[in-house]
């Protein structure tokens, strides 16, 4: 296969401010309306405009997406998350999954994730998606978010989901295809607290050391995390972005996006870490590596 480079950026917390109705201050939006005005001095627009002119830089094949793109599931930000979207790229060549904050409440799918319906493109609107990329990549993009109770952020794909994903995985794999798992929340025991964590992460361990994939892309976690999950043709790498918009603080690494290029090498993906410099006002290279694949055997 010829080959092919992605961009993954996760958690962009596009900036809104939150006029919240009588109705919506009782509800979890509150909490986070308190918590934006603690943290809306680490999400800049500056970084957002300099990720958006890197990545144009750059110029990826695709661009992944892992969800916390709105911060309060406001139907405003809805609308501005998909304007925003729509001037980062063309709808073919972005992918996105959501995450907690996409699903603080449940919204109505023309209020809500039904706005971006162009880049997840489901299949009558059932979770995962699969999108083809180049002759051999397929995305799979799995809906990990959901409504929660106040200071909690799991996340959930539940038995449906989980069992269209394991005739997913065997389909593209007996196709040859490079199938790279997208969800919002971590997949490794440990990588977040209980608060936060995907509920039913081990049945997604499990299911991948059965069926397979050659590489999991997530974010959530406030920290870059390289984890190794159990696969039927050797170790699963699973890639963890942190916030690609927020600046370095003493909770956050501060922004930053992987570009992940694959085919270049046979059962090889290589990755290169862009960062935000606050010294340079842009983003730049931070370190470069090789993660090795599982063997596939279509």
């Amino acid at each position: 296969m010829n080959p092919v480079t992605l961009a993954h950026v996760s958690d962009l917390h596009l900036p809104f401010e939150p006029q919240l109705s009588l109705a919506q201050r009782f509800s979890k939006r509150q909490l986070s309306a308190w918590s934006w005005r603690r943290r809306r001095h680490l999400q800049r627009p500056e970084i957002l405009d300099a990720l958006a002119a890197d990545l144009r830089t750059h110029a990826p094949d695709h661009i992944v997406v892992t969800g916390d793109i709105t911060n309060f599931s406001l139907p405003g930000e809805f609308r501005q998350a998909a304007e925003w979207l729509s001037a980062l790229a063309p709808a073919g060549q972005l992918s996105l999954v959501p995450g907690n904050h996409d699903a603080l409440v449940g919204v109505a799918a023309g209020e809500g994730l039904g706005r971006w319906a162009e880049w997840t493109r489901l299949d009558e609107t059932q979770w995962p998606f699969v999108h083809r990329v180049g002759e051999g990549i397929a995305l799979i993009g799995l809906n990990s978010a959901l409504p929660t109770a106040p200071l909690l952020a799991q996340g959930r794909l539940g038995s449906g989901q989980l069992a269209r994903l394991e005739r997913i995985l065997f389909d593209e794999g007996a196709a040859g295809r490079i199938r790279i798992v997208l969800l919002h929340h971590p997949v490794a025991a440990g990588a977040v607290s209980w608060r936060k964590a995907l509920s039913d992460a081990p049945a997604l361990r499990e299911l991948l050391r059965c069926a397979g994939a050659e590489l999991v892309l997530h974010g959530h976690a406030r920290d870059a995390r390289l984890d190794a999950l159990d696969g039927p043709n050797g170790p699963i790498p699973c890639l963890c972005v942190p916030s690609s918009s927020a600046l370095p603080n003493p909770r956050d690494e501060g922004a930053r996006w992987h570009r992940v290029v694959l085919g270049a090498e046979p059962d090889r993906a290589q990755v290169l870490v862009r960062r935000w410099s606050v010294e340079q006002g842009a983003f730049v290279d931070a370190i470069r590596y090789d993660l090795q694949l599982p063997r596939r055997h279509p």
